[in-house]
C-alpha cells in the first residue's frame, strides 16, 4: 500500500457554534417538546442547511413571513433578529410567539432605540437584504436608519442633521472593514456617536482572530459554513486578507475541491458560528482518508458565555 502524503491540520479554536446559535437551536428544540410539531420558524433559525434539516426532521416548518403560519401553532423567530412589525402582528393574531434573537443582536436593537429616542437619525454598517440587517432597521421608522457597506457609501450619505448621528453594525462583520467604515464615518462626521460596547459580537471577532493566527502557517484554508452565512464569509475574507492564497467556503466534505489542493502540507480549518461540529469531523475524517493527518490546534481564546432561553420556554405548559 503506497504511503499516504503528509499533511498537518491546523485546527481554529473557537470554531462553530457561538451561544446565539445555540441558544436558537435549543429554543426550536425545546418549543417542540413543550407544544409538539409541527412549530413553525420564520426564516432559517440558524443560516446552516445541515441544522435546518436536523430539526425539519423533528417537526419544524421554516418560512420565510408570518403569513405563511397558522394562527393555532407556535412561531419561532429567527436568531437574527426580526423588525418591530413582526411581533407585533404575531401578538395581534394571538399567537404563540417564541423570540430567538440572539441577546447581542437585541443589544444592538435597544442601542437603536435609545439613539432614535434621544433625537438621533442611525447610520448602519451592514449587508444589504441580510435577515439581521432587515431586523435590526425594521426597529425604527423608515427613514431613520441609513445603510452602508463600503467605505464609498460613506461619502454618497445625505443625513437629515450632520451633527445629530449614531452608528451601529450588524453583528459578523469584518473587523477590519468595519472599522476602516467606521473611521470613514467619523471622519466626515465627527459629531457622530460611536457605540458604547462594539457590536461586532464576541464570536465574530474571536474567530477572525484565529483565522488571522494561522494564516502564516498554512497553504490553505476551508472554512465550514453557509453560502448565506455571514460570519462564515467573513472568515472567507479574513483569510484573503491575512495572505491565504487558497481560502474557500465549504458546507461540508463532499464540496472540499481535492484538485485545489495537491500538492499542499498545511490547512487550516475553521467553522462558522452556525456550522455544527459534526461537520468539522465529517471534513477531518476526509482528509485522513487521503492524507497522513497530523491536528494541531490554534487556540486564541476560550468561550464560556452561555445565554438562557425565554421564559416562556421554562414554564409549565
Amino acid at each position: 500500500m503506497t504511503d499516504l502524503p503528509a499533511l498537518t491540520l491546523y485546527l481554529a479554536a473557537p470554531r462553530g457554534f457561538c451561544a446565539g446559535v445555540d441558544r436558537a437551536i435549543r429554543i426550536v428544540e425545546l418549543a417542540l417538546q413543550k407544544w409538539g410539531a409541527p412549530v413553525y420558524v420564520r426564516h432559517e433559525i440558524v443560516h446552516n442547511r445541515h441544522v435546518v434539516d436536523d430539526l425539519r426532521a423533528k417537526g419544524a416548518v421554516f418560512v420565510e413571513e408570518l403569513d405563511d403560519c397558522p394562527d393555532d401553532r407556535p412561531v419561532v423567530f429567527s436568531a437574527h433578529g426580526v423588525p418591530r412589525a413582526v411581533p407585533a402582528e404575531a401578538a395581534r393574531r394571538e399567537m404563540i410567539a417564541v423570540d430567538a434573537t440572539c441577546p447581542l443582536v437585541t443589544k444592538v436593537h435597544n442601542e437603536a432605540a435609545r439613539h432614535h429616542e434621544n433625537g438621533l437619525q442611525l447610520v448602519m454598517i451592514g449587508h444589504a437584504g441580510h435577515p439581521e440587517t432587515v431586523g435590526t432597521m425594521g426597529q425604527l421608522p423608515p427613514g431613520e436608519v441609513l445603510l452602508v457597506e463600503t467605505v464609498e457609501d460613506v461619502a454618497r450619505l445625505t443625513p437629515r442633521d450632520p451633527g445629530k448621528l449614531a452608528y451601529i453594525t450588524q453583528t459578523t462583520l469584518s473587523v477590519d472593514d468595519t472599522a476602516d467604515i467606521a473611521a470613514a464615518l467619523q471622519a466626515r462626521f465627527p459629531a457622530i456617536l460611536a457605540p458604547a460596547h462594539d457590536d461586532i459580537c464576541y464570536a465574530t471577532t474571536n474567530r477572525q482572530a484565529a483565522v488571522k493566527a494561522m494564516a502564516p502557517r498554512i497553504d490553505a484554508l476551508l472554512v465550514i459554513g453557509a453560502p448565506n452565512s455571514s460570519n462564515s464569509r467573513r472568515l472567507v475574507e479574513v483569510g484573503r486578507a491575512a495572505g491565504c492564497g487558497y481560502a474557500q467556503l465549504v458546507q461540508r466534505a463532499a464540496d472540499i475541491d481535492w484538485r485545489a489542493l495537491e500538492g499542499i502540507r498545511g490547512v487550516g480549518i475553521t467553522a462558522g458560528a452556525s456550522a455544527p461540529e459534526v461537520l468539522v469531523d465529517e471534513v477531518i475524517d476526509a482528509f485522513r482518508a487521503r492524507y497522513s493527518v497530523t491536528v494541531e490546534p490554534v487556540q486564541t481564546a476560550i468561550e464560556t458565555v452561555e445565554f438562557k432561553v425565554p421564559r416562556i420556554l421554562r414554564e409549565p405548559a
